[in-house]
């Protein structure tokens, strides 16, 4: 059976935080970074969070904003169990479809230099278009729509 998504619950923060914290904590002391529970917490609160499912079971999250200029992945992270099974990839797929869906001119998204999600970034057609210290800045456009 493929994947699914639907909208978060307040019940999921748990969920989403420790996942993110889980997959992303090295790539913050790698960096010198800060993690704070509470800095996830409030960005959660301000985004559109959807839940990947595959049967009825929690496989991961994708969380997303937007501007007049993007939809923009904030967090995508995948249960290490489920990693090289297609999750990210479809989730990649749907949010692009939205991006369409709503005319939007951009997907786009940041991810460590390091982490080698770069390479399935790369895959689904996003680009590298800048760079802030350790970080990559990557987008797609949307054909047909003013960037």
């Amino acid at each position: 059976m493929g994947f699914e998504w639907r909208p978060a619950t307040a019940g999921d923060l748990g969920f989403a935080r420790d996942l993110t914290r889980s997959t992303m904590l090295r790539y913050y002391i790698q960096h010198d970074l800060l993690w704070l529970d509470e800095a996830f917490d409030v960005a959660w609160a301000g985004r559109e969070n959807q839940m990947i499912v595959r049967d009825d079971a929690l496989v991961g999250f994708v969380s997303l904003s937007r501007d007049a200029r993007a939809v923009y992945i904030r967090e995508l992270h995948v249960l290490e169990a489920f990693r090289g099974q297609g999750a990210g990839s479809w989730a990649i797929d749907q949010v692009f479809a939205l991006a369409c869906g709503e005319r939007s001119p951009a997907l786009r998204l940041t991810v460590f230099a390091t982490n080698p999600a770069k390479v399935l970034y790369e895959r689904k057609g996003l680009r590298v278009v800048g760079e802030d210290e350790c970080f990559l800045r990557m987008q797609r456009d949307v054909p047909g729509q003013r960037r």
